[in-house]
């Protein structure tokens, strides 16, 4: 499974003072900031390696306040400040140095971690002679590098023997981590895995706050439940959907449990960084995710005849390949065959419009299309209903399957059945209904009804 790793921005966002200074925010190349920061933090006749690890920690420290989304998560339009009080020393137009060029064009994508932690160390450092503090002394420094040690010994020396060097970490521009919509119940997607991960931390810190017994990725009433008494305890507005400002609020209080932008960090580790589902569906992978594309591309393709009818085969072959290229080039993005997020939500969007203008049937079947959202425990609506009743047909026919209520709630007979459903079909066991274990049990249905 993919993991959430750091990788270095093409730009940064600098704020010319205090955080809340009426003062200028202007964007410059990454590389172009690190030069300049260097060349007003450190001296250029100091040895190699001295300057070599104040780099790093200049780099460092930027990194972690880019990858927690320090300043975003508090509501503020840049990614740091240009006043040591808070974070490193920018100006705006300085001179660089040649040197110290020349080591950062060598090492800007370079930077340091806890052993087993994901997000760069926050490496704070002082002058060591007219301030000191918990971290790297920049005359230190100089000190350590006559003395013979290597730029990595000198950042073992201030930040511990149990970090590692991350070594030609990907350049590329950084998207903020709100998913652009707001979050709600039957959502299913790496973003709500994050945000029932952040949740269950928090919670460890305000009690009152439920916990999400099942991170699946899934919004489900386990999730909407958190994120309302998150609200209620935040003075946010109490929804339980997640907007922007629910989004990076929890962002910012999960920072804050997390003590991401300290030194004593708790760190964040692999597994707490691993995302559920794959970032990128490209031709040659199988699985779930594979055949909720396929499905949601055929029922497209049955109200659009620009896109070709293929099977659902799991394998994003070529029939999945054309597929997804007259997607593309049909709904005006580039054509690349891949499904990237872009592609993967216009999909969403695409069926979802599909839903609200179309009839319910779909090439003549009597179960109704995929509502468009997943069906989790604890619902209580008229789609609920809709599928207890299809349930309930399939369990007269075949005893495997156990009976079902129609009542419109999402309780543990339905889930039952579900998991029946899916361990009949190859369907991973969640006891949620998304698109391919609707399908299952739709087309379960159909085959009961028509044969009647």
């Amino acid at each position: 499974m993919p993991v959430i790793t750091p990788v270095i921005p093409t730009n940064i966002t600098v704020h010319l003072g205090a955080p809340d200074a009426p003062a200028e925010n202007i964007t410059v190349p990454y590389t172009t900031y690190l030069k300049n920061v260097a060349s007003g933090e450190i001296y250029p006749t100091w040895p190699e390696e001295s300057l070599k690890a104040n780099i790093y920690a200049i780099n460092n420290f930027a990194l972690n306040r880019i990858y927690t989304e320090w300043y975003p998560s508090k509501g503020y339009p840049f990614d740091i400040t240009s006043t040591t009080a808070y974070d490193q020393s920018f100006a705006k137009n300085r001179e660089v140095f040649e040197n110290i060029s020349q080591l950062v064009d060598e090492q800007f994508n370079n930077y340091i971690v806890r052993q087993g932690e994901v997000q760069p160390l926050f490496t704070p450092f002082c002058n060591g002679t007219t301030s000191t503090c918990p971290g790297l002394s920049q005359w230190g420094t100089v000190t350590l590098a006559d003395q013979g040690k290597t730029a990595f010994e000198i950042l073992q020396y201030y930040y511990g023997d149990n970090i590692t060097p991350v070594s030609n970490a990907p350049v590329q521009n950084i998207e903020p981590s709100y998913p652009g919509r707001p979050l709600r119940i039957g959502d299913a997607e790496n973003a709500v895995a994050v945000l029932q991960n952040e949740l269950n931390r928090i919670r460890q810190n305000f009690p009152a706050i439920p916990l999400i017994p099942d991170v699946f990725g899934i919004f489900d009433d386990a999730t909407e439940s958190a994120v309302r008494s998150f609200q209620q305890i935040f003075n946010l507005p109490v929804n339980g959907t997640v907007d922007k400002a629910t989004w990076y609020r929890i962002k910012e209080v999960y920072n804050g449990v997390k003590r991401l932008g300290e030194l004593s960090s708790e760190g964040l580790t692999y597994a707490e960084a691993t995302l559920l589902y794959p970032e990128l569906l490209e031709q040659g992978m199988s699985g779930p995710e594979i055949g909720t594309i396929q499905y949601l591309l055929n029922v497209i393709a049955y109200f659009n005849p620009n896109i070709n009818l293929f099977p659902i085969s799991y394998v994003f072959d070529t029939d999945t390949l054309n597929a997804v290229n007259l997607f593309q080039q049909e709904y005006g993005l580039p054509v690349t065959g891949k499904v990237d997020q872009p592609t993967y939500d216009l999909i969403v969007k695409t069926y979802r419009d599909i839903l609200r203008s179309q009839p319910p049937n779909y090439t003549g079947g009597l179960a109704k299309l995929y509502p468009g959202y997943f069906l989790t425990p604890g619902m209580v609506n008229t789609d609920v209903r809709d599928l207890q009743t299809y349930l309930s047909v399939i369990a007269e026919n075949n005893p495997e399957v156990p009976p079902v209520a129609v009542d419109g709630v999402y309780g543990p007979e339905t889930r039952d059945a579900v998991y029946v459903i899916q361990r009949l079909y190859g369907l991973p066991l969640t006891g949620t209904v998304g698109p391919l274990t609707w399908r299952a049990i739709a087309d379960a249905y159909d085959a009961i009804i028509v044969g009647q």
